[in-house]
């Protein structure tokens, strides 16, 4: 049987999560994960429980001591739950997120933050011109089949990139985030990765790390919070030293410098 699929709908934007009535210094969208293929409306809770986990820590480290303004951070609604080939609906989505932050926050710096399939939306969206940078966690792509066409990088020019992948995903090959970041990499230096080693998709053993590593990724190119060393290094590095860079365990609990 075929699928069903649900009319055509509008995405949305989530509550902000971030204090109210504070003046917004930057606007972080969440992106969750999704499916290949699917008309279907996503699950309004399941769906999105990871990303606003991570969406609520980022949310509090940047209303601690901020001048330049809070943190206001939103999960992104889709209109289905699938990229759906050429159609891209989460892609869309992601732009459209970025131009209702704009007008809902104004001319802010926008940061695009995906997990999986919701990565791979934050990749391709990342042209916006209210975007600033873009964190993909274990992005889902596509294999790229010789000589065929590859995913774009070129909207990634004059943004800053991090991409966090573990080694042992078996459902988003981490090899084609490398194959991907290698290539933006050539035509944008603000390109990084790095690999969370022995761990899965959900990147569940390094949780409390990779969330450390997306707040100091996101309070730096948001709202000009200094990176960390390591952060700094993996910019830093030529490929691959820089695209393969090990996660620490630890990463996040110690002073930072």
């Amino acid at each position: 049987m075929a699928e069903q699929t649900t009319p055509d709908r509008r995405a949305r934007l989530g509550r902000t999560l971030g204090p109210e009535g504070a003046a917004v210094g930057g606007v972080v969208l969440l992106l969750p994960g999704g499916d290949e293929v699917s008309g279907r409306r996503p699950s309004p809770l399941l769906g999105t429980a990871s990303v606003r986990a991570l969406g609520r820590r980022l949310a509090r480290a940047g209303r601690a001591d901020a001048p330049e303004g809070v943190l206001a951070a939103h999960v992104v609604h889709y209109r289905r739950r699938g990229w759906n080939g050429a159609e891209a609906d989460l892609a869309r989505d992601a732009t459209w997120a970025a131009d209702e932050a704009v007008r809902l926050h104004g001319d802010v710096p926008v940061c695009l933050a995906g997990v999986g399939m919701g990565g791979r939306a934050a990749l391709r969206a990342g042209g916006h011109e209210a975007v600033a940078s873009v964190l993909a966690v274990a992005p889902w792509l596509p294999d790229e089949a010789p000589g065929g066409p590859a995913e774009p990088v070129r909207q990634l020019a004059g943004r800053r990139v991090l991409i966090v992948h573990g080694t042992k995903d078996t459902r988003s090959d981490p090899e084609l985030s490398f194959r991907l970041a290698t290539r933006a990499k050539k035509a944008n230096r603000d390109v990084c990765r790095f690999e969370v080693h022995a761990d899965g998709h959900g990147l569940r053993a390094y949780r409390d790390e990779v969330a450390a590593l997306a707040a100091d990724f996101v309070l730096g190119t948001l709202l000009g919070r200094p990176f960390s060393r390591p952060v700094r290094d993996a910019f830093a590095a030529p490929p691959p030293l820089g695209l393969r860079m090990p996660l620490a365990s630890g990463f996040g609990r110690s002073p930072r410098r």
